[in-house]
């Protein structure tokens, strides 16, 4: 994927690993309150803390961040009745801590770039199957719940906190 097609303003650090292109999406129901999911370690649970997070998930080349999160909700979630609200002004980045870049990204990132979309949820809750996606996908949830908007920085891993701040502000006109 080329610096072009991702658009203005994707993070380049100086030297060293480059950001993975992703994208984060943001899901608000009637009650505007928040999605977020917990991760599954395989065991169709989470053996560790901070495993609750929004969906997410890479940018294929020749997609669009918009196009790209419809995607991955779908893939996550089961999730298609949705409207986009907003798409957040920048790019927002986080670098993974050292152990996570070797153990489980193979040193090619150095963290990802994200372009974060917000959408409403249109659905029912029986709309949700996290546990046996579409396509043949993998389940990445083992528990999914509503969540206050103000909570979610609390439940991610302390890598991805300031960007979830972030997003949290860009977005808290849509969840008051």
């Amino acid at each position: 994927m080329t610096k072009l097609e991702l658009g203005p303003g994707f993070p380049e650090p100086e030297g060293g690993l480059p950001y993975r292109p992703c994208v984060g999406i943001m899901l608000i129901n009637s009650d505007g309150k928040v999605w977020i999911g917990s991760r599954d370690d395989g065991s169709g649970s989470a053996a560790y803390e901070y495993a609750w997070q929004m969906p997410q998930g890479g940018i294929d080349r020749g997609e669009t961040p918009e196009h790209a999160a419809r995607r991955e909700l779908y893939e996550e979630t089961s999730i298609r009745s949705v409207t986009l609200l907003e798409e957040a002004p920048e790019w927002f980045a986080y670098d993974y801590p050292p152990d996570v870049v070797q153990a489980s990204r193979k040193g090619k990132y150095r963290g990802q770039a994200q372009r974060w979309l917000a959408y409403r949820f249109d659905g029912s809750d029986d709309e949700i199957d996290i546990l046996t996606p579409p396509d043949g996908h993998a389940a990445e949830f083992g528990a999914w719940r509503w969540e206050d908007a103000k909570r979610l920085p609390g439940l991610i891993v302390p890598f991805k906190r300031p960007v979830y701040e972030r997003v949290i502000a860009a977005f808290s006109h849509l969840t008051a």
